[in-house]
């Protein structure tokens, strides 16, 4: 059996892997026990009783983190020349369109949002099929096609992220950095757990919310009492 590492060690002094934190407690914990030298992101891993396959059982939307994300968000926006500039002033990273079709093309995805118009849907779905595994392919649902641009665009830079539950059943969200206070942590964690609990399934039989953690880039999951923010059923 290997040696634990000085930091290992500290990070079992401070914390106890088989036990329930409440949530605000677990944001102060998951802080406690997080070494690394860069400022590691905070993921927040909800695990839900509904079963992806089915249409009405998926759980998908989006939340504005009232302390936004801690990360530099680059956004592309895909319009004709007439919204060009809205999305420039709304602090857009890249705007245009058959150029970085061109570009996403040849395989340059270096963004972490598309927004696009609805009149260029149809050139932006020829590189569905490259957007999609990568999770940047625009969506209504999720605010990322509109006539809204500037808005949108806003949004995203504010904090505004989209989930989407996985085919195992879990979301997984980040949802601060490490640098981000214990109450900030909390309250953005609140706000996505908030957004996840109005988005059960009329359809669903049974527990709804069957677990929670947090933890850091390289930090171990810290276990939520779920009942420590609302109902699981």
């Amino acid at each position: 059996m290997s040696k634990l590492t000085k930091n290992q060690k500290m990070v079992m002094a401070k914390y106890d892997a088989a036990k329930e934190y409440k949530l605000a407690e677990a944001c102060e914990v998951v802080k406690d026990i997080t070494f690394t030298k860069f400022d590691a992101s905070v993921e927040l891993s909800v695990n839900l009783g509904v079963d992806p396959r089915k249409a009405n059982q998926m759980v998908r939307g989006v939340v504005t983190l009232p302390n936004g994300t801690g990360k530099q968000t680059r956004v592309l926006v895909l319009c004709t020349p007439d919204k060009e500039t809205e999305a420039k002033e709304a602090g857009a990273d890249f705007v245009g369109l058959d150029e970085f079709i061109d570009k996403i093309k040849g395989g340059w995805t270096d963004v972490d949002v598309i927004i696009c118009t609805p009149s260029v849907m149809a050139k932006v779905g020829a590189i569905g099929r490259i957007l999609g595994p990568r999770g940047l392919m625009p969506n209504p649902k999720t605010g990322t096609v509109t006539m809204e641009i500037g808005k949108a665009v806003k949004e995203v830079k504010a904090g505004k992220i989209d989930f989407k539950v996985d085919k195992t059943g879990i979301v997984h969200a980040a949802i601060g950095k490490a640098s981000f206070t214990a109450q900030q942590i909390f309250e953005n964690a609140q706000e996505l757990l908030s957004a996840i609990m109005k988005l059960k399934p009329q359809t669903l039989k049974g527990t709804y919310l069957k677990g929670v953690s947090i933890c850091t880039t390289m930090s171990p999951g810290v276990r939520v009492d779920i009942k420590s923010f609302g109902s699981a059923e």
